[in-house]
């Protein structure tokens, strides 16, 4: 016959050990009725108004001064689209000036970054050489406008260009 051993208490025995509770909340998971999971939550689009720009384009011969029916500006851009994104930058002419040598160009509503307004071409024979008079070769930056409400554009008024005769020459040092 075997006794069993007495138990005072010495042995080990089995710890037990129980999770801590959290506190913090779980989050909640959202999820549709029909399956799909939601739409992220983009920013709306900004709208913008269309653009305008307008100016002259004249022939300096000497001290006169006439306005060039026919002349073209060439307009290069860059633009952010309604999300913010960087676009490729564009460029477009203008149609041709009347004979007031008023031109007027339209672009879309976007977000413009970087523009400028070159001369591009002159009709005139005696009157087709461009000059850097206002920016006319380097590119004039478009900088002031003013929103015309009934007609919802923003309108940049650009300084007037010029076109010569002659290329400019330069004087020999000393004179």
């Amino acid at each position: 016959m075997t006794v069993p051993k007495p138990d005072h208490g010495y042995d080990p025995k089995e710890k037990v050990y129980e999770q801590p509770k959290s506190t913090t909340p779980k989050p909640e998971i959202i999820t549709a009725h029909d399956g799909y999971a939601q739409k992220p939550n983009l920013p709306e689009p900004k709208l913008y108004v269309p653009i305008g720009i307008e100016g002259f384009v004249l022939c300096k011969q000497g001290s006169n001064y006439t306005p060039i029916e026919g002349a073209v500006i060439r307009i290069a851009c860059t633009a952010v689209d309604h999300y913010g994104y960087k676009k490729v930058p564009f460029s477009c002419l203008t149609e041709a000036t009347n004979a007031k040598g008023y031109y007027f160009k339209t672009l879309p509503a976007l977000k413009l970054t970087e523009c400028k307004a070159y001369l591009e071409s002159s009709p005139l024979k005696t009157c087709n050489v461009p000059t850097d008079m206002n920016y006319g070769i380097t590119g004039a930056p478009l900088s002031a406008y003013h929103i015309l409400h009934d007609k919802k554009i923003k309108l940049y008024s650009m300084r007037t260009f010029f076109y010569t005769s002659t290329t400019p020459t330069s004087t020999p040092a000393g004179y």
